[in-house]
Formats: structure tokens, C-alpha cells, sequence
């Protein structure tokens, strides 16, 4: 049957053409949070080999993922509001410069320490760039189509450069050696760095509140303590007492982060705002999506390593896949959001996410089941993908221009948790479990039955409202 291309419909939800300028901007603003994403895997396989060179004991090893892990997601609210407050591109061009020197630090690092320290200022670097540039984005692409499709293109990114960077890892370590993942990094640096500063507009808050001092204290030191006891649960377990305290103080810590809020003048997160359905529910989609479908890919490098006894090459070949639909899906999503909305594709999204997972459980020890996993792990990443973007969209949908830092400050925090929690909240089952094979099936159980349930949860949260992705939507539940 054709299709009648001159509906009014389908002229409004067809992807909006950019300038060249546009399309710079968003090379630069995009490639800056794939060299962020590319971070968060690509020295998954080189531990070992780095571990020798530096001299780091096996029990070391975890710092140099979770001195990453540790600044990048807990000062992520302090510098989307120092975003807002004093400027976003000077913030962004200060975070990809020191993520650029420390990147160099890192390649060539002499020792632990060294070493460390570099993984430990690229955090800082990366929690500066990540919410800095979604707000860019977000106030320079209006809402609606343009936006969308923006979006859409760094959510692909975003998705694809932690499956490119399991990939890279891999061959990189092999033929040029570890440094050259972290050299691999610097150069993303050099690149972006000298076109940011006559693409990227100046963008800030009209007034010049105060920055709200405790609630900056209170939030990212319970941010840092949730992300250390979780990122060392991942390899260790829960029983270890600083595991323990540091979960303990960092949920005492947050609960006092909403009190001191509740109080401010002038407040780090408007607690009206995390009452917005789209803000709550969304960001639920959003922390649901991240962390299960980062188990998802966890335990399957497991199964398809350890039990089905393929090479990492092979293993890599099948996330390469997964990285290709990535981007198909990335092109389609924006026209399923106009068609749909973002809430309704955010909630469709999900339940394919967890449908597609649940298929995994068929997964035995026979060599038929590389296929069922490769298309199943990679049509699920392309619903998880359709997810990221909406959930995005959602957030920040209707929110004022002065206030988008504190948004995709949101947004970006949910992404850095949901990546941290997976993997210790359910993965700890498979790697602890006396036959993998079992441990692999009641991982992905839970997995599937917590994404399909969140997607019935948002479904209810969001009802009643707008679904357009340009809607303004911005009721407050409970917010007086």
C-alpha cells in the first residue's frame, strides 16, 4: 500500500533538515559524550595486562574503573548547576580540556598512583562535560523535531560508544597495548577541543542565584559513597563493613540532601521539579533502562566466554552487532516519537527491552544459542535505545532554558547510577553461583521481570498527560 508523503502528519514528524553549522555543533557536542561513553568500557579487557605492567595487585585493579566511576558520577548535579550558573561552554571547554590532559596522563603513567590519578581527573572531566553538553544541546536544538532528532543521535552515540569501546579495548590491547586505550581517549580530546570554542554558544541563567553550598556538600558526598559501596560490591560482594557504611551514608546522606533542599533559597535541584511526573517517572525508565541492560551485557560476556568458550574476538563480534542495530535504531527513533510521543515510546521501549531479554532464558550450552543471544541481546538494545532517547526527551520536555542543566543533570546522573548498579545488584549473582549456566538464567529472570514491571510502573506514573515530545509538560505533582 503507498503512503500518501504529503499528509500534514507525517510533514510535521519527518526529521528536520540541519545546517552545516548544526551539524557541526552536534559533531562536536556528540563526540564529546562518545569519548565519555568509550570511557566506561573500553579498559574493561586490558585490566589484566595493565595490572602486569604497573604492578597493581589483583584486588587494585578494581580502582581503575572505580576511580572513573567515583568523580564522573558524583559531581555530575554540582556541575550541571554550576552549568547553569556561570556558564555552560566555559564549563564544557574546561572539563574536555582537563579530560584531554588527564587522558595523556593516564597513557603515560609511570606507576599506580600515576595512573589513578589520571583515571581519577578524567572523572572530573567527564562529569563536567556530560551534563554541560546535554544542556548545550538542549538550548540549542529547540524542543520538537530538531531536538528529537538531536537527541536522537547522542543517544545513539552514547549507546554505541560502550559497545565500540568492549570492542576497542580488546583490539587495541592486543595489537598496540593498553596505553592506547587511554591514548585512544586523548585523542578524541585534541580533536573536539579546538572546534568548541567558535561553534558552542554561551548559554547561563539569567540571574546569578547562590549556589547552594550544603546541598552541594550533601548530594555529591552521598553520590560518591552510593557509587563506591556499589562499584565495590561489584567485585567483592556486600558483606565487606565498607561496603556497608558507605551505603548506609550515602542513603543518609541523600535523605539529608532533600531536607537541606526542602529549606534553600536558592536550592541545587528544585524539589517542585522532581515532582513533575515527566521528571520522576522518566528518570525511573531511564535508571531502569541503564542498569539492566548494562547486567544484560555483563552476563552474557560471561556466558558466551565461559560457557559457550568463545574467544574474545568472537564475543566482540557479537556486541558489534548489538553496536550496528544501535544505530539503526537511532535513526528511527525520533519518527516513532513524533508518531507516538515520547512517554508512549519510553513505556513501548521498555517492554520490548524486558520481552526480548526474556527470550534469553531459552540460552543452553549448545552452539546455536551464539545466534539466539546475538538476536536477542541486539534487537533488545535497540528497544533500550528507543528508551534512552525518550526518557530524555521526557525529562526534559517543558523545562525553561535556565533550568535545562539541572535537568540533564538529572538525566545524565540516572544514566551514571544505572550503569554502576547493575551489574553489583544482579551480576553478583551470576559470578557467585556454584553452576554459571543457572546463575546466568536467574540473572536474566529478574532482569527481564524488573524491566517489564518498571514499564508497567512509568506507564501508570505518566498517564493523563500530553505525550507529544514538544509538549510543554510542566505539572508538578504534590508540588505545593
Amino acid at each position: 500500500m503507498a503512503i500518501d508523503t504529503s499528509s500534514p502528519h507525517l510533514r510535521e514528524t519527518a526529521a528536520p533538515r540541519l545546517t552545516a553549522r548544526d551539524k557541526l555543533v552536534l559533531f562536536v557536542l556528540c563526540a564529546a559524550q562518545f569519548m565519555v561513553a568509550l570511557d566506561f568500557s573500553v579498559l574493561n579487557v586490558a585490566l589484566p595486562v595493565l595490572g602486569a605492567d604497573l604492578g597493581m595487585s589483583q584486588s587494585a585493579l578494581q580502582w581503575a574503573v572505580t576511580a572513573f566511576a567515583l568523580p564522573s558520577g558524583g559531581f555530575l548535579l554540582l556541575f550541571g548547576r554550576m552549568g547553569d550558573l556561570y556558564g555552560r561552554r566555559r564549563l564544557f571547554l574546561t572539563g574536555l580540556a582537563l579530560f584531554g590532559a588527564a587522558s595523556l596522563l593516564a597513557t603515560f603513567a609511570w606507576d599506580p598512583a600515576s595512573f589513578l590519578a589520571g583515571r581519577a581527573l578524567q572523572g572530573v572531566g567527564a562529569a563536567a562535560i556530560v551534563p554541560t553538553g546535554m544542556s548545550l544541546l538542549t538550548t540549542t536544538f529547540p524542543e520538537g523535531p530538531a531536538r528529537d532528532r538531536a537527541l536522537g543521535i547522542s543517544g545513539t552515540l552514547l549507546s554505541l560508544g560502550f559497545t565500540v569501546g568492549m570492542v576497542a579495548g580488546g583490539v587495541l590491547t592486543d595489537t598496540l597495548g593498553w596505553r592506547s586505550t587511554m591514548g585512544l581517549l586523548g585523542l578524541f580530546a585534541v580533536i573536539v577541543l579546538p572546534l568548541a570554542p567558535a561553534l558552542l554558544p554561551e548559554s547561563r541563567t539569567p540571574d546569578r542565584p547562590r549556589l547552594d553550598i550544603p546541598g552541594a556538600i550533601t548530594v555529591t558526598a552521598g553520590l560518591l559513597s552510593l557509587i563506591y559501596a556499589l562499584s565495590t560490591a561489584a567485585d567483592h560482594g556486600f558483606g565487606r563493613p565498607d561496603v556497608i557504611v558507605t551505603l548506609i551514608a550515602g542513603v543518609l546522606l541523600l535523605t539529608a540532601f532533600v531536607a537541606v533542599e526542602s529549606r534553600a533559597k536558592s536550592p541545587l535541584v528544585s524539589l517542585p521539579m522532581l515532582r513533575r511526573r515527566t521528571v520522576a517517572w522518566g528518570n525511573l525508565g531511564g535508571l531502569v533502562t541503564f542498569s539492566m541492560m548494562s547486567t544484560v551485557v555483563f552476563v552474557l560476556t560471561l556466558y558466551l566466554q565461559e560457557v559457550l568458550r568463545l574467544s574474545a574476538f568472537r564475543t566482540g563480534l557479537v556486541f558489534g552487532v548489538q553496536g550496528v542495530l544501535s544505530v539503526v535504531a537511532g535513526s528511527y527513533t525520533p519518527r516513532v516519537i513524533g508518531r507516538l510521543g515520547a512517554r508512549r515510546t519510553l513505556v513501548v521501549s521498555l517492554l520490548g527491552q524486558g520481552a526480548l531479554v526474556a527470550t534469553l532464558l531459552a540460552l543452553d550450552e549448545s552452539s546455536w544459542s551464539v545466534w539466539l543471544a546475538t538476536a536477542a541481546v541486539s534487537l533488545a538494545s535497540m528497544c533500550h535505545l528507543g528508551a534512552i532517547i525518550s526518557y530524555g526527551l521526557t525529562v526534559t520536555s517543558g523545562v525553561p532554558d535556565e533550568e535545562q542543566g539541572l535537568a540533564t543533570g538529572l538525566v545524565t546522573s540516572t544514566q551514571q547510577v544505572g550503569i554502576t548498579i547493575g551489574i553489583p545488584l544482579l551480576g553478583v549473582l551470576a559470578t557467585t553461583s556454584s553452576d554459571l549456566m543457572s546463575g546466568v538464567h536467574t540473572v536474566l529472570a529478574l532482569d527481564a521481570a524488573i524491566v517489564l514491571a518498571a514499564a508497567v510502573l512509568v506507564a501508570l506514573g505518566l498517564r493523563g498527560g500530553r505525550s507529544g515530545s514538544g509538549a510543554v509538560e510542566a505539572e508538578a505533582v504534590g508540588a505545593r
